[in-house]
């Protein structure tokens, strides 16, 4: 199928031209004031993002942004799990709408064996693990999660087992997983993978699973500490609560009071968008969130952040503070050929490499709708996530071999042979 069936022929072939040039749920809130943890190693009495006290897989005390201080609960502890701050830099896509600027965030970089967005919500989860004597943590997600491979890498880091519920085809639920992507620095890593079927998944869901797992721990005589899928629950939105102070900071500092007009990512279990709206609404920034659904639909999602909300008495609508839509095409983690060579085209034209489940659909709908609606982005500053996910890419080695052929033989002359 021809790419520009899918994709506006302009924003194709803009982007190949260019290319063609580089290769040349919730926690329970309460009436009262509480925090989650209570137990302080390390106080960061400045709380700046660009000052983690203490260092690399460190506790410290967390304090709040001001604009977030009325927020119940606020956690007490967060561990110094990521690379931060992670960079912002101009992201020189071709053919944008008039006056268009798009910028990207890289929290592909956040570290945690090939970073991802995981780690921010990981740093407050984690620490809540700790303090509640958690000797393991269990968490769910599909067969080549990112979060998971995350969790897995900062359990081993702090000395936790890991225990993965991971989602397959009912064809390969009882067959070795494999050494791909994500399941390879997992395995690594010591985790446990037990594997479920997707429609094992969809009829016992993943707060069961995860439950009845938990159950089989602690009569083994273990301490097993839930983190739900994605690590989206009101605990682990604060990692993007807190990366809005970080983008404030930046902004300021760096590109001399730099405003961006939106905010675009991706959308895969709602944590990250409801911390990123949130932060956005309460703080100085005051962009417009837009968050690409890759799973699920805008509906469910719009319902979920709610919760979130709600688990942090943010008193908000989430109908207000985000712009939720559709971008999961065939299916989570399913690519068409035009989404897979969108991806390669714009790694030959920016060197910035997308991942298929999440920031490859974010951008080319991104990409999509500004071509379609010139007018709605004209002139505006734009910020891109980049949630990472880069293992997922091993996943769909035989689909994108037939875009990538630049390679031959070299030639030498026969004087060399002799």
């Amino acid at each position: 199928m021809n790419c520009a069936l899918c994709f506006p022929p302009a924003v194709v072939s803009a982007v190949s031209a260019s290319s063609d040039r580089v290769r040349a749920a919730r926690f329970q809130s309460s009436p009262n004031k509480k925090s989650y943890v209570s137990s302080v190693q390390i106080e960061d009495r400045e709380a700046k993002p660009m000052e983690r006290a203490g260092g690399f897989l460190a506790r410290r005390k967390y304090n709040p942004p001001s604009w977030a201080s009325h927020l119940n609960p606020i956690p007490s502890d967060v561990y110094n799990l990521g690379h931060l701050p992670t960079p912002i830099h101009k992201w020189n896509l071709p053919n944008l709408p008039q006056g268009t600027e798009v910028w990207i965030k890289r929290d592909d970089l956040t570290g945690m064996q090939m970073g991802g967005n995981k780690v921010r919500k990981l740093e407050f989860l984690m620490a809540d693990a700790i303090i509640h004597g958690a000797d393991c943590v269990i968490t769910v997600g599909g067969i080549q999660s990112n979060h998971c491979r995350a969790t897995a890498v900062a359990a081993r880091y702090l000395n936790l087992d890991c225990y993965l519920i991971l989602r397959t085809s009912k064809a390969l639920a009882d067959k070795d997983p494999g050494l791909t992507g994500n399941l390879l620095v997992e395995r690594l890593v010591g985790a446990n993978v037990e594997l479920v079927s997707k429609e094992e998944y969809a009829k016992i869901g993943s707060v069961v699973l995860a439950d009845l797992l938990k159950e089989r721990l602690v009569n083994e005589g273990r301490k097993p500490y839930v983190i739900p899928v994605g690590g989206s629950n009101s605990l682990g939105t604060w990692g993007y609560i807190e990366t809005v102070r970080e983008i404030e900071q930046q902004a300021e500092t760096h590109f001399s009071g730099l405003h961006f007009d939106d905010i675009v990512v991706a959308c895969g279990s709602g944590g990250t968008i409801t911390g990123l709206a949130l932060g956005s609404n309460l703080s100085s920034l005051k962009a417009q969130v837009h968050a690409f659904s890759v799973c699920d639909d805008p509906v469910y999602f719009y319902d979920y952040s709610q919760g979130l909300l709600d688990g942090l008495q943010a008193g908000v609508d989430s109908h207000d503070i985000a712009n939720i839509q559709d971008a999961k095409g065939l299916g989570y983690a399913m690519s068409t050929a035009e989404e897979l060579r969108f991806i390669k085209d714009i790694a030959a034209a920016t060197g910035v490499v997308l991942d298929p489940v999440y920031t490859g659909k974010a951008a080319y709908n991104l990409l999509k709708d500004m071509d379609s609606n010139p007018a709605k982005w004209k002139g505006r500053k734009v910020l891109f996530m980049h949630t990472g996910g880069l293992l997922g890419l091993y996943d769909k080695v035989e689909q994108l071999a037939s875009t990538v052929g630049n390679w031959r033989k070299m030639e030498l002359h026969e004087c060399i042979h002799s």
